[in-house]
């Protein structure tokens, strides 16, 4: 099911009195969801991401704008109307009910033409308990249950009545790490193999990236940037998108484009053709350095740290934004750790230059 969301807009009045004017959760959302595709929905807290999974699912109501299900207008449609799965942070499943009834129950609450015979609701639960790969704990309740049993009960509660569209707000956030990459892998599984149209939100980057179709990255209620997970990473068209994506994050520099080439400091460390002379940020990836005596950019070494095939280089400039540079380069390339400094040249593709002023992409003539 394709989802068309056409200027959607969410205003909140603003309770602080001392504050004033009215909170724009989302603001003039534009984003067609292919139909039987994973979106992922990105941001820091208060993005206005649940926001807009709310006004999909009817939970809320636009202030401006129009929600389509396919062909259809769905945007005056109560939630129960609309084909929905949901799927909360929270679990939201009820404790006295074994593992069976809390599926059942949606199917329980189905009225007139969609009422289903009791033999049809007891195998389509199962059929939902068995894609989540939970047929043995039908008879449990949820206080008898893990943290990620109790989230695939939740996932086969919204699969059961075979949604139109499948949500899901945080589902993962209640989880330890390893259970966390354990049950992103079952959610993409899930979705591959029922190829229903699913929107995922999050504020794990990591989590988006590695399951998502496409993630869609949002600020203070307003799209930065959609696209496939790689290129986002790879292509970032604003500074706050390159410092939102990535684990260990950019290294933000200071720097200058001179006579066509981008210094830091006093060192001209790249090319930067086509570009005007002016104050920039430089973003450089952590696989964007490499160590070199003869690198034009000097860094103070900290240490290096060892992590299997690869290690991290930790180093310290005075025009970088953080305290701490990390370098990501292969265990064998050499690095002298009885050196005070490290030199490094930069992979024009990983260091991507934005504007001081509004901290827009620039892109140097290739």
């Amino acid at each position: 099911m394709k989802i068309v969301l056409s200027h959607l807009t969410k205003i909140f009045p603003n309770r602080n009195k001392k504050v004033g004017g009215d909170v724009v959760a989302v603001s003039d959302f534009n984003f067609t969801i292919p139909d039987g595709k994973l979106i992922g929905l990105l941001g820091p807290s208060g993005c206005g991401k649940s926001t807009a999974l709310n006004l999909i699912c009817g939970l809320e109501t636009p202030t401006a704008g129009k929600i389509f299900f396919g062909d259809d207008d769905v945007t005056d449609l109560p939630p129960e109307n609309r084909g929905v799965g949901f799927v909360f942070q929270n679990y939201a499943l009820y404790p006295h009910l074994t593992v069976l009834q809390n599926i059942l129950f949606p199917l329980e609450n189905l009225r007139g033409e969609r009422k289903l015979s009791r033999e049809t609701m007891l195998a389509k639960a199962k059929e939902a308990a068995h894609l989540v790969q939970i047929d043995e704990l039908l008879e449990r309740r949820p206080g008898e249950m893990s943290g990620g049993q109790q989230q695939r009960v939740a996932i086969a509660r919204a699969l059961v009545k075979t949604p139109r569209v499948l949500l899901l707000d945080e589902p993962l956030s209640n989880l330890d790490a390893r259970l966390r990459l354990q049950t992103r892998e079952e959610i993409r599984r899930i979705q591959r193999e029922t190829q229903i149209t699913t929107v995922f939100v999050t504020h794990d980057q990591e989590e988006a990236m590695s399951i998502s179709d496409e993630i869609v990255v949002m600020e203070s209620g307003v799209v930065q940037q959609i696209g496939p997970p790689q290129t986002v990473y790879d292509d970032p068209v604003n500074l706050f998108v390159a410092k939102f994506l990535g684990t260990p994050p950019v290294s933000v520099f200071s720097g200058e484009i001179r006579a066509e080439m981008l210094y830091i400091g006093d060192a001209p460390v790249l090319e930067a053709k086509g570009l005007r002379d002016q104050a920039v940020w430089a973003g450089i990836r952590p696989e964007g350095f490499v160590p070199s005596p003869e690198g034009p950019l000097c860094c103070r070494l900290t240490g290096v740290e060892v992590m299997g095939r690869d290690r991290s280089v930790v180093a310290s400039h005075p025009s970088c934004q953080s305290p701490e540079i990390r370098a990501i380069i292969p265990a064998e390339t050499p690095v002298d750790t009885a050196s005070d400094t490290v030199r490094f040249c930069l992979k024009p593709a990983k260091t991507h230059l934005f504007s001081r002023e509004s901290g827009e992409r620039l892109r140097a003539a290739v």
